[in-house]
């Protein structure tokens, strides 16, 4: 099943303290792992690659448990892979976070009573980097607490020397191709970031608004126009209604009087306006509304910037200077004055965009910026998941990839930050405009300035598959490692970054998909499964779980909790089990160590072997057989439980157990059983490894004297199965778990011995006979023995002698009485059930709950008989 010959160095220790303590072995384990790189791939090596592409997390971020779930399965693949032979590379690296990272900075300079534009940009983005230097990264050290098992000396960072490279190459290439260009478009625009963001960093939320109705015209040429954004009437330049509108076809192509202004504008029909809706008729503001941009397009409409970078009005009159906010109260103050005011409505509930950095409530605004033209790089992401190139796992999260990558908007990818990577265009005294590649030098000369924007965070980040392995040098990392194997990240950011590095990686590297696996995640949520929010008080932090409960039990909580595309409630008390859990197969080990198990030398012939041996190795191949498909179908929860209940339930509760009488006994027998012991759990600690990394490899090590369980061999399904020993123990079991049921229907202490006969001649049950004994606490029988219960189990009879024990008068009074308490519940909810009247007006809740009573009561009848017929009469 395993060979351990080269992971045995020294003999195996027997000595493990009394229990474990987390905080005494996992810093200090996870420093020797690092320095003996074991996470370091070899780009030479002639084994298989494997390769993981980690999202890379905010350098302004901390670990929190969205991390610390993607982080533990991500891990758990990679240290099966390498466990397996192949050359396993999770590469880690942060994400520079262009606007987190600003914020961050800009806040501090605000505290010395400063702003950027104090420092000038340069002095502004060494302020940054020195800002990265003190507190940037925090979550590396944090994943070193989870442990990650990553190749620290590959770590990269979006804004180093190399990456800032593949930036300007691939810049400069998708202008060469006439994939990036320039243009005045609607944009949401963030008035505290003062930046463009992109349509997937805006959060839409109901937000509690006005919705006011508003006259224009005069006369017999008036319309009305409901709008929740008063404020930019001011920048209106038409009124548009559908061409099919027989209430305005006497208005299309006449002009009317704007309120407030002395301008008039024209009234234009395009179908896009909908004639069902309101009054059929919408306001027109091309500066301020991308479907008005769209009208203002089709028509030739002017377009009036009437708020400035800040969402402050600019438009000459009464209301210039007034933030957007007042100034739409002051305008409806000012229409209603003028009884423009048709009707009003508050609150009007309505789905409005924030910011998702800052939360500021988002203003579309007509500005010039740079875009990326993604239609033939949506396409090729699109045909990659299409023609079978790339899978996405679960395959029903495909839908909503294709829903984005096929309708996919243009990219604004230009922010008006200073901290990022500033985009490589220089303009000309005399309108030139120059993109420069990293190998080029940028003109010279009076008059030439560099753009002053930087590019989307998710620009760079897009390229991380390949950017980080060498690119556009072909490096042998690049030809080692690329395409990568698995990209694991969750549902959420298909939009954000998946869809960006499939266009960008199929574009760069001629056509090669970035990673042949897309495995989405759900998201982390409390045990209740609500979503974690600070104003909901349940955000938590996995720090304060691992320093009271240790990492392996974060990690194998969050494993459990795993199903593929689904969201993970967690809460502290399953951590908590996972601790017991952790506890559990320390002292397993710790008492085979104590009772000489090894793993030394072959395993004996089956013939040497006891039924109770042969049961666990078969249950033990069909387990690694499980885990293993489980693994290559992404079935976290599934092969976490798998490996608890074998783990807990087979090899701790019942092998350990039924094992103690062969130990005792000595012989042969003991020393089959010690080497079936070792190999069962070296097999199963390796098994365990990558979710439970810390305790396995402490108890890995000490069981088998092998230098590491990281870099031990994967154990592979021999194919031993022994169907007759599975059923011989089933049999076993059902036997000592119907009379404890017994034993503990009678109150009977589990501690406590009973007297007892056991008739097993002619049964697979005959073998058994000492281990029946001792873990039901049964005495032989004696002079003195009278049957006061006999329960015939599994072809086999066993009688107990409880007459020392209970008062059996006393205890079939009680059973009688709760048996008729049992009958008359069943009679009341059958009588309810019966009666129809009561039926048609009842709600369905509380029939269901009466149908939950009538089957209580019959499952309590059914158990008090038999309680009763198993008492001798008193």
């Amino acid at each position: 099943m395993t060979d351990n010959a080269q992971q045995q160095p020294t003999a195996p220790s027997t000595e493990l303290p009394t229990q474990y303590a987390p905080a005494d072995v996992e810093r200090t384990l996870y420093e020797r792992w690092v320095e003996r790189g074991y996470f370091a791939a070899d780009a030479k090596s002639d084994k298989p690659a494997y390769t993981i592409v980690i999202p890379p997390p905010n350098v302004t971020g901390s670990l929190h448990l969205g991390h610390a779930f993607q982080h533990t399965l991500m891990d758990a693949l990679t240290r099966r892979k390498r466990m397996q032979g192949f050359e396993a590379l999770w590469l880690p690296g942060m994400d520079h976070a262009g606007i987190a990272t600003q914020n961050k900075v800009e806040q501090q300079l605000a505290e010395e009573g400063k702003s950027r534009h104090d420092l000038g940009r340069e002095e502004f983005v060494e302020r940054v980097w020195q800002w990265k230097e003190e507190y940037g990264g925090k979550i590396l050290g944090q994943m070193r607490r989870l442990g990650d098992g990553v190749d620290w000396d590959r770590e990269r960072f979006t804004m180093d020397e190399g990456l800032s490279k593949a930036v300007q190459t691939i810049f400069k290439k998708l202008y060469d191709d006439e994939l990036i260009y320039r243009a005045e478009r609607i944009i949401n625009w963030c008035p505290r970031c003062l930046t463009a963001i992109s349509d997937i960093e805006v959060e839409y939320q109901e937000d509690d608004g006005e919705l006011v109705s508003i006259k224009y015209g005069e006369g017999e040429e008036t319309l009305v126009v409901a709008t929740t954004r008063a404020e930019t009437m001011l920048g209106d330049t038409a009124v548009a209604v559908h061409p099919d509108d027989e209430r305005y076809r006497h208005l299309v192509g006449k002009r009317i009087k704007l309120p407030l202004t002395d301008r008039t504008i024209p009234v234009v029909a395009d179908t896009h306006v909908d004639p069902e809706f309101g009054t059929g008729a919408v306001k027109v503001t091309p500066a301020h509304d991308p479907n008005d941009f769209a009208i203002g397009q089709r028509h030739g409409l002017e377009a009036i910037t009437v708020m400035d970078e800040r969402a402050v009005i600019t438009a000459h009159g009464p209301f210039q200077g007034l933030d957007r906010f007042e100034a739409r109260s002051a305008i409806v103050g000012a229409l209603r004055s003028q009884g423009r005011i048709v009707a009003e409505k508050r609150p009007y509930v309505h789905s409005v965009g924030h910011c998702s950095r800052c939360k500021t409530t988002i203003e579309p605004r007509l500005s010039m910026q740079w875009w990326v033209k993604v239609g033939p790089l949506a396409q090729a992401a699109g045909d990659a998941v299409r023609d079978g190139r790339v899978k996405i796992h679960p395959e029903d999260m495909s839908k909503r990839y294709f829903d984005w990558v096929d309708n996919m908007h243009d990219w604004c990818i230009s922010r008006q930050l200073w901290w990022g990577h500033r985009i490589p265009v220089w303009y000309g005294p005399d309108g030139e405009v120059v993109c420069v590649g990293p190998d080029e030098q940028p003109p010279t000369g009076e008059g030439w300035t560099q753009d002053t924007d930087v590019l989307d965070t998710w620009f760079s980040s897009g390229l991380w598959p390949f950017s980080t392995l060498g690119w556009p040098e072909q490096t042998a990392d690049l030809r080692k490692f690329y395409p990568t194997d698995v990209l694991l990240t969750g549902h959420d950011i298909i939009f954000f970054w998946v869809a960006r590095m499939m266009m960008f990686g199929l574009y760069a590297m001629d056509g090669e998909v970035p990673f042949r696996t897309i495995a989405l995640t759900g998201l982390v949520r409390d045990e209740r499964g609500k979503k974690m929010s600070k104003s909901f008080g349940n955000v938590v932090d996995p720090l304060d779980w691992m320093d009271k409960y240790g990492s392996d039990a974060v990690r194998f909580t969050l494993a459990r909790g795993a199903n593929p595309g689904t969201d993970v409630p967690i809460g502290e008390d399953w951590v908590q089990a996972s601790r017991n859990f952790a506890n559990k197969i320390w002292n397993a080990t710790r008492f085979a160590l104590m009772n000489g198990a090894t793993v030394e030398g072959p395993l004996p012939d089956a013939a040497e072997m006891s039924a109770t041996d042969r049961w666990i190795l078969s249950r033990l191949n069909e387990t690694v057989a499980e885990v293993d498909a489980f693994y290559d179908d992404f079935q976290f929860a599934k092969l976490s439980d798998s490996l608890f209940h074998f783990a807990w339930d087979e090899v701790f509760d019942w092998y350990v157990e039924l094992s103690k009488t062969t130990f005792q006994a000595g012989g042969r027998g003991a020393e089959v059983s010690q080497r079936v012991l070792g190999e069962v759990l070296d097999v199963t600690l390796k098994l365990l490894h990558p979710v439970v990394p810390f305790v396995t490899d402490t108890l890995w090590t000490t069981l088998t004297g092998g230098e590491s369980v990281v870099i031990a061999d994967w154990p592979k399904d021999s194919g031993f199965r022994d169907q007759a020993a599975e059923r011989e123990i089933e049999t076993l079991q059902s036997v000592i778990t119907e009379v404890r049921r017994f034993r503990a229907d009678q109150g009977l202490q589990p501690g406590q011995r009973v007297p007892a006969r056991l008739t097993l001649d002619g049964t697979a049950l005959a073998p058994h006979e000492a281990a029946i004994r001792q873990l039901l606490r049964l005495q032989p029988e004696g002079d003195a023995f009278t049957a006061t219960a006999t329960l015939p189990v599994a072809g086999a009879e066993v009688a107990l002698d409880l007459s020392g024990t209970i008062d059996v008068a006393a205890e079939r009074k009680r059973l009688a009485k709760d048996l008729a308490a049992a009958e008359k519940e069943k009679a009341q909810a059958t009588a309810k059930l019966g009666n129809e009247a009561f039926l048609a007006k009842a709600p369905d809740n509380v029939v269901d709950k009466i149908r939950g009573r009538l089957a209580k009561a019959e499952e309590d009848i059914t158990r008090l008989q038999t309680q009763l017929n198993r008492l001798p009469e008193a």
